[in-house]
């Protein structure tokens, strides 16, 4: 296993390579670059090109990439434009509030979506099964900012009862407990977004993996034998239901903190994905580089998690 693990981390440092190269690219070829947007408009053509000279932007994208790739490896990833600090201190302050907004909420739906996933499939076409399939598919088609503006404009404007946006209260100074409670307080509304979108998702693929699972010949034999229903579902069933499972664990790693984007935005959450779209924006360069790279590896690992997790829920596979 640990030979496995091994190959497979070196095996991800070409691939890491080649899209670093790749995003580098697309990046360099987007329209307008950071003097423009950080620069004053009435700037004039010399003080634009000394700008752009002095940030390296004058070189040839291969060139510049080389450099970029250079730094990179020491722990270099520059200096972000907007904030004027270097990019390794503005990530982990963002990626910090991210992960409060987005781990408690997955690990609260991962709870409940796969005890709810299993019984909808055991009482395929009952009211409770009728019930979660509806909720499935309004939960997964319904836009996440759509969602999000229905509950600032009901419990926010119209009810008062939660904060517009934030992750703080404007200007408190609260410690310890009071300041978990202001923060949770805040994280109502957008937490209420993500459950129910992760609910919705994680319920489907839970109830059409049992489902696939449940119709095999070996659960009909074992029930034939007089197994409790009870064992068949969950030491039967379920065990085998599990790889499809497996698969969203390991893509949900990287959406931790890539996935709430739209989301972050719409509430104004300090978190990761609202600083890429500031990003984006003012074509911070540096900082959009490291969020990329940051992303494409969390999602590289979710990968490999998942393929060591095959081997653990199934004996049958074999990592070699």
């Amino acid at each position: 296993m640990f030979k496995y693990i091994g190959r497979r981390l070196l095996h991800l440092i070409p691939v890491i390579i080649l899209i670093s190269m790749l995003i580098f690219t697309i990046i360099k070829l987007t329209p307008g670059d950071p003097v423009g947007a950080n620069l004053d408009p009435r700037s004039t053509p010399e003080q634009k090109a000394a700008e752009r000279a002095r940030l390296g932007l004058d070189k040839p994208i291969p060139v510049q990439y080389w450099n970029w790739l250079k730094r990179s490896i020491r722990g270099d990833f520059g200096n972000s434009y907007i904030y004027k600090v270097p990019v390794s201190e503005v990530i982990p302050t963002f990626i910090k509030n991210s992960f409060i907004l987005n781990v408690f909420v997955y690990i609260f739906a991962f709870l409940i979506s796969i005890p709810i996933g299993i019984i909808t499939a055991v009482k395929q076409y009952s009211k409770t099964d009728n019930f979660w399939s509806a909720f499935s598919i309004i939960g997964i088609s319904m836009p996440t900012f759509f969602f999000g503006l229905l509950l600032i404009y009901f419990f926010s404007v119209k009810l008062d009862m939660f904060p517009i946006s934030g992750m703080k209260t404007v200007g408190s100074k609260a410690t310890g407990w009071a300041n978990i409670k202001d923060i949770l307080h805040h994280m109502v509304l957008p937490g209420t977004v993500l459950i129910i979108g992760s609910l919705a998702s994680l319920v489907r693929y839970t109830r059409t993996s049992m489902l696939e699972v449940i119709n095999q010949d070996y659960i009909r034999t074992a029930r034939s034998k007089g197994l409790q229903e009870k064992v068949v579902i969950y030491r039967h069933a379920f065990r085998n239901a599990l790889i499809p499972i497996v698969t969203i664990v390991g893509f949900t790693i990287p959406g931790l903190f890539s996935g709430a984007v739209m989301l972050e935005t719409v509430f104004n959450w300090p978190g990761i994905g609202r600083v890429l779209v500031d990003a984006v924006n003012l074509r911070d360069y540096n900082l959009m580089m490291a969020l990329n790279m940051f992303f494409a590896i969390l999602t590289l690992l979710g990968n490999l998690l998942a393929d060591i997790g095959y081997a653990l829920v199934d004996p049958r596979i074999k990592v070699e």
